[in-house]
């Protein structure tokens, strides 16, 4: 048996899987990698995912969630049951959308980007018709939380000038403070999301769902540091498909979803910086194939590029601009010189 136990997860899979569905399983695989908490089981029918997670109350919650949205739209995995802390859902496919996206060509990318866009805001209308609000937990509901992204602005730092005095941590915080009242998915990165055989886009991985205030999911997918789309394009998608069901005005959900992405942003700076020192940089291909944080100078630079634009768009947030203009410099610049070394490097042709 691996040291992670594999071995036995997937003898615990296949015992489940059998007892459930009634099939033989003839194989299992392991579409995210071994250490992943989902499983590929091939069945005679076809196949479907095995879902083991640490924490057998979110598998609960979330096997009652895609059975809920299940009824109302066909944007998420079906869930075909739970034995004991195994959850069973239909497979959603193999291409992966952060994938597909970076080998698309412009129009086709942009189709691709509007399909995620408009497939968030169907299953946030699903959940309205559900008792999800009723029962989901509140996400980040609490002062600390929203002053802690807030007060991250601080990562910018190092690339370029001071973070302005006019940059208010406490008007921020609360800008992004949300009672909760819309069902989110969380983690709507790019590479929660999958087409099938048809070209079917649906978001998988509804583990952390909860309940805020629902720009976060787009924040989510547009502040990907590996989502190639530009901010002016993905704004344009949001406008296209907003929702005036949701609850909020579009100004206000513009400005919230401005504001909440530009400190999302931050995150993922901050993140993709401490994976870099701890591990290196990383080949964008390699980040791709593992679903990883993009630790890559472009991507860091094109996210500094996603924060500055956002951040002009709030009040709360505009004085955060020319820190992410900074940061995008100073990535684009270590990139022109790795660019130039490798040139310059002896038995390499100039161009």
């Amino acid at each position: 048996m691996g040291s992670d136990g594999t071995d036995d997860r997937q003898e615990r899979m296949r015992a489940a899987a059998e007892e459930l569905l009634g099939e033989k399983v003839l194989r299992i695989s392991a579409p995210g990698g071994e250490g992943r908490a989902s499983l590929r089981l091939h069945l005679p029918s076809g196949d479907v995912i095995g879902t083991l997670r640490p924490n057998f109350r979110r598998t609960h919650l979330e096997a009652y969630v895609l059975t809920e949205l299940s009824r109302h739209c066909d944007e998420v995995p079906r869930c075909l049951g739970v034995v004991g802390e195994i959850m069973f859902q239909s497979d959603v496919g193999e291409r992966r959308l952060n994938i597909e996206i970076a080998k698309a060509k412009t129009r086709s990318r942009v189709d691709l980007a509007d399909e995620a866009v408009s497939a968030i805001f169907r299953i946030q209308a699903a959940a309205r018709k559900t008792d999800l609000h009723q029962i989901m937990p509140h996400l980040g509901d609490s002062r600390e939380w929203a002053g802690h992204l807030a007060n991250a602005a601080s990562v910018l730092e190092p690339f370029g000038p001071g973070i302005s005095a006019k940059y208010d941590r406490k008007a921020a915080a609360a800008r992004i403070a949300s009672a909760g009242r819309q069902f989110v998915k969380w983690d709507c990165r790019s590479g929660n999301a999958a087409l099938d055989g048809a070209g079917k886009l649906r978001w998988f991985d509804f583990e952390y769902s909860g309940l805020r205030h629902g720009a976060e999911d787009l924040a989510w997918l547009i502040g990907d540091e590996s989502w190639p789309l530009s901010p002016q394009i993905m704004l344009d998608l949001v406008n296209d498909h907003f929702d005036p069901t949701c609850g909020h005005s579009r100004e206000d959900y513009i400005d919230f979803l401005s504001a909440y992405t530009a400190l999302h942003c931050i995150q993922r700076i901050k993140l993709v910086l401490n994976e870099a020192e701890k591990h290196g940089w990383k080949s964008k291909a390699r980040v791709r194939d593992r679903d990883d944080a993009g630790v890559h100078p472009e991507f860091l630079a094109h996210i500094a590029g996603v924060g500055a634009f956002y951040a002009e768009r709030s009040p709360v947030t505009a004085a955060l601009t020319r820190n992410f203009e900074a940061t995008e410099a100073h990535f684009r610049a270590m990139i022109a010189q790795a660019e130039a070394e490798l040139a310059a490097a002896p038995g390499r042709r100039q161009a």
